[in-house]
């Protein structure tokens, strides 16, 4: 490429001149290319360690007048083909002009002058991508694409120098983090280490120091452990490859890939080593970091931060923080972690003043809301760049609208903001209004029901005046006036000042009456309710009456929700259940519904109406319990893992006990799923959930914690599970709130035998112990941990999957299990490489984790081409392609363009295991349809008429030779009669898809494959006849085949024999299969009785094909229904060479021409084999006299009564046993796996450097 001119004060150190001229000199790195001895090595080891440049540009052109010593750099390239393009295009272009000047000035401003022009001239064009990456990152992107062979859509993230410990040595070069893959590459003294991993296989990430390595990033994958260390800024580089390893693992749950931020802000100065996707990762980390802080929305991003400090008029004291500003919040947290956080929504603002500035408060910035609360900042470093941003976000704000839609016992009212999550699916179906009884009247809406404006507990309220309850009644009361105070001194609804008092008070249980409100502000629910008005009831009125696997489940688990409740036991709490789940399924049909998400969606109704008990489970399922609710619950698995762990810190002595007993499994899920809800008398596991909403999964491993630690004396006495889950079972069941206004039984305490009854534990005295013992935890080092447990738990279900995929293949394919799950690493690697690279692939649409595990990860027909390329013991060269193409549709059982595991499993193995005649059987089905396609043999299509339409499955039996001379109708009319027969499940099931009423669930699966398994393997007679094409193209594949094996020569004898042979068995037996073809055909043309007519007379009609209309002639190849075209009696007539001839004639004639047919062969293959050669020889063999191109390029016409079957081949190729070997030895399809993988690709070239070295 050329290159703005520099200066290059010695030009000869550390490189060789290869051309020169008066003007320029071309130039090669020393080290590169052959020879270059010691200095060479040095060079290269340089310009690793060093990153120079020149390991991209190994060649350079400088400009250089006689009298000067100042060269100038003008060009350089990466090859030596590049780099002589530039040089001639000097040498025709500049040199005759740079002649004519005088002054040696004059003529280096004119060649800089031209150089500057060509690189303006090419920037114009690239103009429009508005690539924002710099320079020196470019170059960096460049290196890393050339050294490890990625692709273009491979984008690099960042590169940091480092050393990788191999064994125990430290290899000095450059990591580079790319968004999917962590690459290595070192060279000292001709030593070259080049690594490659995949962030999807690793499963373990950690920073670490110990005695043997300093301070290092350990990276774990299945098969290997890597160090790397000697980080100038080991923080940063760990964080950005949790960052990436994080996007890998959401892609192996729900198939997410990496989509870059296009809306982020350019940067004023952009730094000359930072990527645009390393800024956009660093976003994304901070946008977590500062929704998780406040419990924002999902979609709401930061837009800037600043220190400042606040003013608290609660304790009079101006607390220092930092200040956060997004398009619709500004928030604010103290640097100490209790004393104050405060949120402020934007739609909440009403004045935003600078106050004046003085020396007690400086820059102070004043916030004043619709509730008539003022916030005010100080020591604003930026203020009025602040104030600007501020009003720009105010000015988007949506105008107000009438009648704001504060609930009535909010203190606030806020206005709607613009509604930013996606709207549902529009459902086309026509809405069936249901039929749930609400008070004796049929309702559609949820405002006609009674839970529309307040919780069920309200509306099944026992004991109404509170002071009939004594002692229970005053404690309540007690608790709302400590609220109020509350309220009073640090604000109502969103933006009260949270503080350390906040915290004490929901430690101490928070009222009911104000249970909802709370939990909706401390949730954030609050915020997105507020900014979506309607639609809820929008999703209800869209989901109602609509059928799905989730629907069916919700209906089932309806009626276990808290039963002991008599809210849950009555149809308005069950109705108003089911709208809140079903819309919610609706909402998010990725999570659709899981068991749990029931009980303690029932406790939400309690204490909120339909609406808020809604978006209070939405901050649940998307925010405040990532993953919980999915179908492999991995966010619960995630948090079970951290609870091992902090077992193992805080209660190391039990922590074995309990690994040995599997209790933590068994208990962790049940406590985690339904926070406690489902495990502890009710009144008290609320108090949980209060604690809860306020603090995050912090109080619930916690309390976990405290409950093993007061049963640690017992549960190391047990000795099984079963009776460590019957004390922990105990302990829960008597877990009181004295406190409680309704108590409800617990089940389970009613259940609980024993002859003492166990003692009973405060549910507040339990949580003061969980907070005196285990408060040391902090959130963002559960955000660590979770990381860390989140790779296990990935690449564990990853294991369970590869495993079941495996025991799903049936035991006769013939590969060990080893080799099974070899391949469906590599199957796996190349549908995520769709997702990398290939968008707008089919396999690139997202895959359904939902779905059994070997329908999730499936190929398209050009990643299965690749595949077959490296795995396929047949390499056919250029070939391969083509009979990949075959596999491909021939496997495609369904037509979706895309196949399964277990379908390429079936394909391969049909190539590497079974005797000869399983392989060859496997060969002749790639020459028929389905797998030849129309264009390749237009004969094809004539013959798709013979095949049921699950020819290409390997297990379903095909047209048995009767059907053959069956009339076509009456094929027609048997297939259907056998369809409509065996088929209806199958119709049944494509109806109800067809209709929307219901999806495909397991059961349809399951009896998928049971009637895959009832199918009898099909015999050698089941498989159709070959016409004269398709055995053509089959002949051109052996020929292929053969041309890279040490035999070669032998082999192509040997098919030239049976080549020749089988054409002459066709031949005679055309002459017999013509007879038996007119009997069933009552109403055959008249032509056929006619003489033969000279060949000469007509040579048109040979070449068409039949006419479209015809089924007789549709039906073509093999069947000969009566309909003998004239141009397969000439070909007759002349196949011997002699006339018409005698059988026994005819092949003692063509016996005496094999020497020269052999021959012919061998000329051919010594070239490169062409099919049309091919083509032209092959019917040179088998019958004169027609002319070879006609042949050739006529299609389907080749000669329609020429027909060959399989018994017939496999018994000429038997006489050959250079053939019988070939197809009968065994290939190891381990060392083609190993060969195709190349995840790690690590290889020394010393010896050949050191040779050429010496050399030198």
């Amino acid at each position: 490429m050329w290159l703005g001119p520099e200066e290059v004060l010695v030009a000869n150190a550390l490189w060789v001149t290869e051309r020169a001229n008066p003007f320029f000199v071309l130039q090669r790195r020393r080290g590169h290319g052959k020879g270059g001895g010691l200095t060479g090595l040095l060079v290269g080891t340089l310009d690793v360690v060093l990153d120079s440049s020149a390991r991209v540009a190994p060649y350079r052109i400088l400009h250089q007048t006689q009298d000067s010593q100042v060269y100038w750099t003008v060009a350089c390239g990466s090859s030596r083909k590049e780099i002589t393009k530039h040089w001639e295009w000097l040498e025709n272009n500049l040199l005759q002009t740079l002649s004519i000047f005088d002054n040696e000035e004059d003529i280096t401003t004119f060649v800089k002058g031209k150089i500057h022009g060509i690189i303006a001239e090419e920037n114009k064009n690239l103009q429009p991508q508005g690539d924002e990456d710099p320079g020196k990152f470019k170059e960096a992107e460049l290196k890393m694409r050339k050294q490890f062979g990625m692709p273009e859509g491979e984008k690099l993230v960042n590169y940091y120098s480092c050393s990788y410990w191999k064994g125990r040595v430290p290899r000095q070069g450059w990591l580079y983090l790319t968004v999917n893959h962590l690459c290595f590459y070192s060279f000292l003294l001709g030593k070259e280490v080049s690594l490659v991993v995949q962030w999807v296989d690793v499963t373990r990430l950690e920073k670490n120091a110990t005695l043997l390595f300093p301070e290092s990033i350990r990276v774990d994958t299945r098969d290997q452990e890597l160090f790397f260390s000697m980080f100038l800024n080991i923080g940063e580089t760990f964080k950005l490859m949790e960052q990436l390893a994080n996007l890998a693992m959401r892609q192996l749950l729900d198939s997410e890939g990496f989509l870059e931020d296009k809306a982020l802000p350019r940067p004023s100065r952009p730094h000359r080593n930072i990527s645009a996707l390393k800024r956009d990762l660093d976003a994304r980390a901070k946008n977590e970091c500062y929704r998780a802080t406040f419990r924002l929305p999902r979609d709401e991003r930061l837009d800037g931060h600043t220190g400042c400090t606040l003013w608290t008029p609660f304790n009079k004291l101006h607390i220092p923080g930092q200040m956060f500003i997004s398009s619709n919040y500004i928030c604010f947290a103290s640097k100490e972690e209790d004393a104050c956080h405060l949120i402020i929504p934007l739609r909440e603002v009403t004045i935003v003043e600078k106050a004046d500035s003085s020396s007690v408060l400086p820059s102070p910035l004043s916030i004043s809301t619709k509730s008539k609360m003022t916030f005010l900042f100080a020591n604003l470093k930026d203020r009025d760049f602040l104030v600007q941003r501020i009003s720009d976000f105010l000015q988007k704000m949506p105008s107000k609208q009438p009648g704001g839609s504060g609930v009535g016992r909010k203190a606030s009212t806020m206005e709607p903001a613009p509604e930013p999550c996606p709207a549902p699916p529009k459902a086309s179906d026509q809405l069936t209004s249901p039929s749930t009884p609400l008070g004796g009247r049929q309702s559609s809406s949820v405002q006609d029901a009674p839970t529309s404006s307040q919780g069920l507990l309200k509306l099944f309220q026992r004991n109404s005046p509170m002071e009939d309850l004594g002692a229970k009644g005053a404690k309540e009361k007690m608790k709302e006036e400590s609220w109020n105070i509350h309220f009073f001194e640090y604000g109502r609804g969103m933006c009260m000042y949270r503080t350390a008092r906040t915290r004490e008070l929901v430690l101490k249980g928070i009222p009911e009456s104000l249970r909802g409100e709370l939990w909706l502000l401390f949730s954030g629910a609050w915020n997105e309710m507020v900014t979506h008005p309607g639609y809820y009831e929008e999703l209800v009125e869209k989901s109602t009456g609509k059928y799905s696997l989730a629907t069916e489940e919700i209906e089932r688990d309806l009626h276990r929700s808290m039963p002991e409740h008599p809210a849950f036991q009555n149809e308005l709490g069950i109705a108003a259940l089911r709208r809140v789940l079903t819309a919610y399924a609706f909402r998010n049909p990725t999570i659709g519904y899981c068991q749990a998400m029931n009980i303690v969606t029932s406790v939400l109704l309690l204490y909120g109406s339909e609406e808020e008990a809604f978006w209070l489970l939405v901050a649940l399922c998307e925010r405040m319990l990532p993953d919980y609710y999915n179908t492999r619950v991995v966010g619960a698995l995630v948090d079970q893992g951290i609870f091992e762990e902090l077992t193992r810190d805080f209660l190391p002595q039990l922590s074995e006990k309990m690994q040995d007993l599997g209790v933590i499994s068994s208990i962790s899920l049940s406590w985690f799923l339904t926070l406690f809800l489902s495990v502890m008398p009710f009144e008290s596991a609320v108090v949980i959930v209060d604690c809860f909403f306020y603090e995050g999964i912090k109080v619930i491993l916690q309390v976990a914690l405290a409950i093993l630690d007061a049963n640690m004396e017992q549960l190391l006495g047990c000795s099984d599970e079963g009776e460590a889950m019957t004390v922990l079972g105990r302990y829960l069941d008597n877990v009181v709130n004295k406190q409680s206004v309704s108590p409800i039984p617990h089940l389970h305490a009613l259940l609980t035998s024993g002859d003492d009854p166990p003692t009973e534990v405060d549910i507040f005295d339990l949580l003061k112990v969980s907070y005196e013992k285990f408060s040391s935890l902090r959130a963002d080092d559960i955000e660590q941990m979770r990381f860390k447990q989140r790779l296990k738990v990935i690449q564990s279900l990853e294991d369970t999957a590869k495993r079941s995929v495996v025991r799903a293949i049936p035991g006769d394919i013939g590969f060990s299990i080893e080799e099974l799950e070899d391949l469906y690493m590599v199957f796996k690697a190349k549908h995520l490489a769709s997702q990398y690279w290939g968008s707008s692939r089919p396999t690139a649409v997202r895959r359904d984790p939902s779905l059994p595990y070997l329908e999730q990860y499936r190929i398209d027909a050009g990643q299965f081409r690749e595949l077959f390329a490296s795995l396929t013991p047949w390499a056919c060269g250029s070939h391969t392609p083509v009979l990949a193409g075959r596999m491909f549709r021939l496997l495609d059982e369904n037509k979706d363009s895309l196949i399964n595991f277990k379908e390429f499993v079936t394909g391969m193995s049909g190539m590497y295991h079974g005797d000869l005649t399983e392989k060859l059987k496997a060969l002749y089905k790639l020459h028929l349809p389905p797998a030849l396609s129309p264009e390749e043999a237009e004969s094809a299509l004539e013959a798709t008429h013979y095949f049921t339409e699950d020819s290409s499955s390997e297990a379903s039996p095909l047209a048995s030779d009767l059907d053959i001379f069956l009339p076509w109708e009456a094929q027609e009319a048997l297939r259907q009669e056998e369809q409509e027969g065996g088929g209806n499940e199958d119709v049944q099931d494509k109806k109800g898809e067809e209709k929307g009423i219901s999806p495909p669930d397991y059961r349809h699966y399951l009896r998928m494959w049971a009637k895959e398994k009832e199918v009898q393997k099909e015999t050698i007679k089941d498989l159709p006849k070959m016409n004269q094409e398709q055995f053509i193209e089959l002949c051109k594949t052996l020929y292929n085949m053969f041309s890279e094996d040490p035999m070669e020569q032998d082999l192509y004898h040997a098919i030239a024999t049976v080549a020749s042979l089988l054409l002459r068995i066709g031949e005679v037996g055309k002459k017999f299969s013509v007879q038996p073809g007119r009997k069933p055909q009552d109403g055959a043309p008249e032509e056929d009785e006619l003489p033969t007519p000279d060949p000469p007379q007509d040579p048109a009609p040979e070449l068409q094909p039949p006419a479209a209309g015809d089924p007789q002639a549709k039906a073509g190849g093999d069947t000969h229904l009566g309909k003998v075209p004239q141009e397969s009696q000439v070909v007759g007539e002349g196949g011997g060479g002699e006339g018409r001839g005698s059988p026994p004639q005819l092949l003692s004639d063509d016996e005496t021409k094999d020497d020269m047919s052999m021959s012919s062969y061998s000329v051919v293959s010594t070239g490169s084999l062409q099919c049309e050669d091919l083509a032209d020889d092959t019917v040179l063999v088998g019958g004169e006299a027609r002319s070879p191109p006609a042949i050739a390029r006529c299609g389907g016409t080749v000669d329609t009564d020429w027909c060959i079957s399989f018994e017939q081949i496999l018994a000429s190729i038997l006489t050959e046993s250079v053939l019988v070997n070939f197809f009968e030895k065994r290939v190891d399809i381990g060392l083609k796996i190993k060969d195709q993988k190349k995840v790690e690709r690590q290889f020394s070239t010393s010896s050949d450097l050191e040779q050429s070295g010496l050399s030198g």
